[in-house]
């Protein structure tokens, strides 16, 4: 049996982890060293009894204490840096990642892809693919960690989180709840299988066909009667969703938001927490009514209308808060 410190490293990011953990264990032993050798070296030659000249130095300790302040000083700044720009790196995907739906519920993973494809504490990816989790949970805080990949993100009730990565190596490795989710946190780990880009495409199109996430969106946002009023053809007064994801959203009072997934979720779940500037609060609340799953499936069909063309704008408003708003119907 293989005894290993650490586990693989099989993501574009585990290396640039690995190396940063190694220059802070650098950085560690030297301190010890520099304190701890002397420091036994001292205790024995100036033990007690032993005959040794304790005449006090007269010298200049400017230098020295130079040398301790700027010194640790410079490596804090370092590793400040390093550690800063390595947490932004992995809090921003890349804009071709693959997204793939998580929920956490006790005690085991749900996971969803694009295409429709399901899994229960599994997931599958492909080998050099950026693959983008977007995770969530329907009961308490959980949080998701793959130690090969090292990643780690919490799943927080209400609320979107995400993490990334690239795989670098096929294999299967193992998922971890890593948050104490409750009596059977233990048991509530899975794997995950790295595949060639071939056989991960064969196993996506095996079995019988399925639901993409942003047709099931369509569905609900049919079923729900979202389309009475957010249609382009609708004659309710409601905000247009076309074009609208990832777009600045004007608010009553003068604030402005990013229409990101975290806005298209409360906004169907609490839609008066945040109203439209030029709007009325009467859309009634679906909180309660859907569970996670079908909330991201409809937040993946409104991302999917935010990315077409816009409809004609124009302006709305007096005085100092004049927003751009989508043209509504009379």
């Amino acid at each position: 049996m293989r005894f290993q410190v650490f586990p693989d490293a099989a993501s574009t990011t585990a290396v640039q982890v690995d190396w940063l953990l190694a220059f802070l264990s650098l950085v560690t032993l030297f301190f010890l060293g520099i304190i701890f050798v002397p420091m036994g070296v001292f205790l024995y030659r100036y033990r007690r009894g032993n005959p040794v000249d304790r005449t006090p130095l007269n010298i200049s300790t400017w230098k020295i204490e130079v040398f301790w302040t700027t010194v640790p000083l410079v490596l804090t700044f370092v590793i400040f840096g390093w550690g800063a720009g390595l947490y932004v790196h992995m809090k921003t995907p890349p804009e071709d990642a693959q997204e793939i739906y998580v929920v956490g519920k006790q005690w085991m993973w749900r996971l969803q892809h694009p295409e429709g494809k399901r899994e229960i504490n599994a997931l599958h990816v492909p080998v050099g693919r950026t693959v983008k989790l977007m995770i969530t949970s329907e009961d308490v805080i959980h949080s998701f960690f793959i130690p090969v990949f090292r990643v780690k993100q919490d799943a927080v009730p209400g609320r979107y989180t995400m993490e990334w990565f690239k795989a670098t190596k096929a294999g299967t490795y193992h998922l971890f709840c890593s948050e104490y989710c409750g009596t059977q946190h233990s048991g509530m780990i899975g794997w995950v299988t790295v595949m060639e880009p071939k056989d991960y495409q064969d196993w996506l199109n095996s079995g019988s066909p399925q639901e993409t996430q942003i047709a099931a969106g369509e569905r609900l946002f049919h079923q729900l009667g979202c389309s009475g009023c957010h249609a382009e053809n609708s004659k309710v007064r409601a905000p247009s969703l076309v074009g609208l994801y990832g777009k600045p959203v004007p608010l009553e009072g003068g604030t402005i938001v990013t229409a990101d997934e975290r806005y298209l979720h409360d906004s169907i779940v609490m839609p008066a927490k945040q109203i439209v500037f030029g709007y009325e609060n009467l859309m009634p609340s679906f909180e309660g009514q859907l569970n996670e799953e079908q909330l991201f499936q409809l937040v993946q069909y409104l991302k999917h209308l935010g990315r077409e063309q816009p409809p004609e704008y124009r302006r709305q408003g007096e005085g100092a808060a004049q927003f751009i708003v989508p043209h509504e119907a009379p």
